[in-house]
């Protein structure tokens, strides 16, 4: 009977972990993780270096177990208060914006400049010829001698 209670109180736990937002927090955010990744390598390295058998006095003056030590302190701090402020919103894009600007400036530009205006009409509709014009009637009629 025993038994049961146990097991029941272990998936009452678990289901708790899963629904509580700090662990969603902490499967959903890389940094997160790496912040406590961090951590705890730190410190346990810190650990390792303590566990050597060395003096106390060597303990103290030893910089690598202070590196570890503060780099664990503020690998925490980092994590707590990403923990604390929430998730991170992203910024929220407005590729309109960018087409609507790039837009007005290309209108611009070609209401402006006659040397763009001629070099779009000519990519999108090709070279324009010159024409000039001439008579096709005989030499000696009014038409020919006539200039316009």
């Amino acid at each position: 009977m025993a038994a049961r209670g146990k097991q029941a109180r272990r998936a009452a736990g678990a289901a708790a972990a899963t629904t509580s937002p700090w662990v969603q927090r902490l499967v959903q955010d890389e940094e997160l993780r790496d912040n406590f990744r961090v951590a705890f390598e730190s410190a346990k390295d810190a650990y390792e270096r303590l566990s050597d058998g060395k003096s106390p006095r060597e303990i103290v003056e030893d910089k690598h177990i202070q590196a570890d030590i503060k780099q664990a302190a503020d690998a925490l701090k980092d994590a707590g208060s990403a923990l604390k402020e929430g998730p991170r919103q992203r910024k929220q894009r407005h590729p309109g914006r960018k087409l609507m600007l790039l837009l007005l400036a290309a209108g611009l530009a070609l209401a402006l400049s006659e040397d763009l205006r001629a070099k779009v009409l000519d990519a999108l509709f090709g070279k324009e010829e010159e024409f000039e014009y001439s008579s096709t009637a005989p030499a000696g009629s009014p038409e020919a001698s006539a200039t316009p």
